[in-house]
């Protein structure tokens, strides 16, 4: 039965992808996002009813993460007014391991309307659509926490995972934790980028003090800053996110993507090898 389901962040790096793979299946997707008709804008509370209008499911991707303050509010006021226009399910994307973000989840949970928690791991792709891209593309890349160990996933099968979440009652009222089938360092991560892509990519071990005043003196906005102090202390390395699950291959009846497949399919693309900027 084909549905109207609303995918708000669905011109980021797991709300497009589910976008796609729901416009395969036939159903009435609306992207919610400041530059769409009706428009979706966390920061006006005016936009929220429209863009839910006639809705009968919604992906949550809060940006840039549930962890910042005011995060809690916005989903409490969303979950608030999904229920006045008559959404019947909501599919949250959270972090794995983030005890804010499951203050937000269990306004989900506690909604009274049916859900399902998609618990994420830290990205394959954060190393080619997000933060860590530049740095590769320049060939020297900084980071704390060198040798910690992350199980990253990608955000194909997190993709994956949502749409059956909000296509398919089975998932209703289950919390999912997704992870990749194999922990990575960040020392390993740049390895293997660099082998892939044929270039010389330098990595250093940095403090994350250090980290923080570079990222402030390029220019980057303090409530970003804030959340990558937040990620690197409070999240990466916890035990939450020293567990590897099979939470995907319940789902999807098939093991997530390797980072060495993910590697391989992204250095093909050119994306590592572009100018900074480009």
């Amino acid at each position: 039965m084909k549905q109207n389901i609303l995918v708000l962040g669905g011109t980021g790096k797991t709300g497009r992808r589910i976008v796609q793979k729901l416009n395969e299946r036939g159903h009435h997707v609306r992207i919610g996002s400041r530059g769409e008709n009706p428009a979706f804008d966390w920061d006006d509370p005016e936009t929220w009813g429209r863009a839910l209008k006639d809705m009968q499911s919604v992906y949550i991707s809060f940006q840039p993460d549930l962890a910042v303050p005011g995060a809690l509010e916005a989903i409490e006021g969303l979950v608030k007014e999904a229920k006045r226009m008559g959404v019947q399910k909501l599919v949250l994307l959270s972090g794995k391991g983030e005890r804010e973000a499951e203050l937000c989840e269990q306004v989900v949970i506690n909604s009274g309307l049916d859900y399902t928690i998609v618990r994420a791991s830290w990205f394959n792709q954060n190393f080619s659509e997000s933060f860590f891209l530049e740095p590769i593309q320049a060939g020297i890349v900084a980071l704390p926490q060198a040798d910690v160990k992350v199980p990253y996933v990608d955000a194909d099968d997190i993709a994956e995972v949502a749409v059956e979440a909000l296509t398919d009652d089975k998932h209703n009222g289950n919390i999912y934790e997704l992870t990749g089938p194999k922990f990575l360092t960040f020392r390993e991560v740049i390895a293997e980028i660099a082998q892939a892509t044929g270039r010389e990519i330098t990595f250093t071990a940095i403090a994350l003090p250090a980290y923080a005043k570079m990222l402030k003196d390029h220019g980057v906005p303090e409530d970003y800053i804030w959340l990558i102090n937040y990620l690197f202390t409070e999240v990466l390395g916890n035990e939450a996110n020293q567990i590897i699950t099979q939470d995907i291959e319940k789902v999807l009846g098939r093991k997530p993507k390797d980072f060495s497949t993910y590697v391989k399919e992204t250095a093909v693309t050119g994306i590592w090898n572009q100018p900074v900027g480009v």
